[in-house]
């Protein structure tokens, strides 16, 4: 088993030191889904939730989320993010909407947590926005699709 890096040698939490590591051009893709039931999924596509535009809110409280990730994962680095985008792909029939978060950065660590943040964050507020009218929301599958840059170079999740 590999070492645990946020761990010292008195086994306490730390920080990892990433000031050894080559700066790269770094991407992270990450996903999460959000189940609704057909009468909710309509309102949300129809922009009818009385909290407002649905998914314009999840996609800039994704954005803020991914900015905010240190100071809500207590190990993650602050980055400088070159660039967050979340996308949303709508399901009809499966009354889902799929979240895709990419984040990006020039740096010395990676961005999967920020990804990972984003797709999360979004998703729990289409749940906040669409609550009142759904009691049973499911938001599942959140998840790495991708990761570029650094030493482990190229990865790709997208067909676990």
């Amino acid at each position: 088993m590999a070492k645990l890096t946020h761990f010292n040698e008195e086994g306490r939490a730390r920080m990892v030191d990433v000031g050894h590591k080559e700066a790269t051009r770094r991407e992270a893709v990450a996903t999460a889904t959000v189940e609704l039931a057909p009468e909710t999924f309509a309102l949300v596509m129809e922009g009818k939730m009385k909290k407002g535009d649905v998914l314009a809110v999840a996609q800039v409280a994704g954005i803020m989320g991914a900015k905010r990730c240190p100071d809500i994962i207590p190990m993650c680095h602050p980055i400088l993010l070159t660039g967050v985008d979340i996308a949303f792909f709508p399901d009809e029939k499966k009354s889902t909407i799929r979240i895709e978060a990419t984040a990006r950065c020039t740096g010395e660590t990676g961005v999967e947590m920020e990804a990972l943040t984003a797709a999360s964050v979004a998703a729990l507020t289409v749940y906040d926005m669409c609550k009142a009218v759904q009691k049973d929301i499911v938001i599942r599958d959140v998840r790495l699709l991708k990761k570029s840059g650094g030493k482990s170079g190229d990865l790709d999740f997208t067909d676990r």
